[in-house]
């Protein structure tokens, strides 16, 4: 019975939120694709650390770069068909609404490999630039999302904006720290 009432409360909420076929509230955080990629090049010269998390700088953005190869190569693991069609869908619809995402900032992409915490932070900031120009280049077919679904190329594009954004509120200056 209450799987039934989750997914009946899922579609109210998916009909109800925005269409995903278009871009809605303006994006809190990185307004545009360079920005944000501007933003994770000044890490090798602003010294940051993470706030609130297990995760050290160099795994945040492991964790930023698995999900934007993801959306062009595939996701590991897909949350089921009608989790995606209902609450995924209905998830990315409020985010999309808002321009902002929230979720658990500790949390692995299901079935990602596990993030190397000694990976230095030239490395990852590399590869987190590697796959935002790989993702701006890309005009082959993208992935299902692992828990919104099918997104296009847009939709993708503004969902990795809301992921980065989220997890940059835990990124601060090491002078903030101390």
């Amino acid at each position: 019975m209450k799987r039934r009432q989750v997914l009946a409360r899922a579609s109210v909420v998916a009909l109800t939120a925005p269409a995903l076929t278009a871009c809605s509230g303006s994006l809190t955080g990185f307004g545009s694709w360079a920005d944000a990629q501007k933003a994770v090049l000044e890490l090798l010269f602003q010294p940051r650390v993470v706030q609130g998390n297990t995760w050290n700088l160099s795994q945040v953005l492991q964790h930023l770069a698995q999900s934007i190869e993801f959306s062009m190569k595939g996701f590991p693991e897909l949350k089921g068909a009608v989790f995606r069609a209902t609450l995924g869908n209905a998830a990315f619809a409020v985010f999309n609404a808002r321009g902002a995402m929230s979720h658990s900032l500790d949390e692995p992409i299901p079935g990602a490999p596990a993030l190397a915490a000694d990976q230095t932070l030239k490395t990852s900031v590399q590869r987190l630039l590697d796959a935002m120009d790989a993702f701006a280049a890309w005009s082959g077919p993208l992935q299902p999302h692992f828990a919104y679904g099918e997104l296009s190329k847009a939709q993708y594009q503004r969902a990795h904006l809301m992921h980065l954004s989220n997890h940059w509120q835990q990124i601060q200056p090491v002078s903030a720290t101390a």
